[in-house]
């Protein structure tokens, strides 16, 4: 339990202990209640987090999958319309899986077969650096990410269906080798 005069900062570093448990400098942890035993059971140098409650869940910490379904249940009338057009293979056959996980983050939409992310956005995504760090990692990690405005998509449905189709049966610009395909896919 936390001393109720602990600053915030203080119990986002705990917060963060719960995901990233080696992240945190023992003497902090010590000092919050939080101890470590060694690998013998009994406190020590080599220390390792004493099992969390909640039998080792991270506790407090909110899932990818557990925003995606809220997302899901809550989507805007730009991410419902498009998604109509999207869902049961309707373009060329692709299948399309909405809010999805990925990593630290939900996409609006993806198609996992040829690595498309598609984002539908409203203004309030217009300067946030957020979206820009999160195609970043997208895109390291091999995905081609489309953005689309929600009047974009109430106003000009077809041009931007075109230009999904256009992306989806474009090939990859940065296909992997045949040989190292499948090296790649054996490890």
């Amino acid at each position: 339990m936390l001393h109720p005069r602990c600053s915030w900062a203080y119990k986002v570093e705990l917060i963060l202990f719960a995901a990233f448990p080696h992240s945190l400098n023992p003497s902090l942890m010590r000092s919050a209640g939080i101890f470590m035993k060694n690998r013998s059971g009994t406190k020590g140098r080599s220390m390792e987090p004493l099992p969390l409650e909640g039998g080792g869940q991270r506790v407090g910490v909110k899932r990818p999958s557990g925003i995606a379904r809220r997302l899901r249940k809550q989507s805007t009338d730009a991410e419902r319309r498009l998604w109509r057009h999207l869902r049961d293979r309707q373009i060329e056959g692709f299948k399309f899986r909405r809010q999805q996980p990925m990593g630290a983050y939900v996409v609006d939409f993806v198609n996992l077969e040829k690595k498309v992310v598609i984002e539908v956005d409203g203004g309030q995504h217009a300067l946030d650096l957020g979206d820009k760090i999160r195609d970043e990692w997208l895109r390291a990690e091999g995905y081609q990410v489309l953005r689309f405005w929600d009047n974009q998509v109430f106003s000009d449905l077809e041009s931007v269906l075109e230009s999904i189709r256009n992306v989806l049966l474009t090939p990859h610009p940065d296909p992997l080798p045949q040989g190292e395909r499948e090296i790649v896919l054996n490890q």
